[in-house]
């Protein structure tokens, strides 16, 4: 009976580890990415932020099926379901510069209101192009 709690002790134990170590690796492939995105930033130049370039990276070696999805949902799973908290920093900012946003007030309702129909109407032409042609493809 000692033998088999012990036997069933490890074996949790061994989970746990590997559950770790999983974690562990997923999160070193997304802060890999993201390193590899500020370094090219910083030392091309370039005009995109360098978290920018690294979802684009990801997206890019997600889709050549260099990176499974497999390898990083853990990680991203969590990230995604406590994906509010990263807003409190930009809303802190928001708070911050509260004496700006007085004196542009009306220059920021306009820019959200023009880029919110913009999208919409953007993404209905999408929609409507996609619809057109799975509706030709099926027939």
């Amino acid at each position: 009976m000692a033998q088999g709690i012990r036997i069933l002790f490890f074996r949790c134990l061994s989970n746990w580890r590997g559950t770790k170590v999983k974690l562990f690796r997923e999160a070193l492939i997304i802060l890999g990415i993201y390193l590899l995105g500020e370094l090219l930033s910083k030392s091309l130049n370039l005009p995109i932020p360098g978290n920018i370039l690294g979802m684009i990276i990801l997206f890019i070696l997600l889709c050549t099926k260099v990176i499974k999805v497999d390898n990083i949902s853990t990680v991203t799973s969590f990230l995604l379901d406590h994906l509010s908290f990263f807003f409190i920093p930009a809303g802190v900012g928001l708070m911050a510069s509260i004496g700006i946003i007085k004196s542009t007030w009306w220059q920021l309702l306009v820019v959200c209101i023009s880029t919110t129909v913009i999208i919409i109407g953007v993404t209905g032409m999408i929609v409507q192009a996609i619809s057109r042609s799975t509706k030709k493809k099926n027939i």
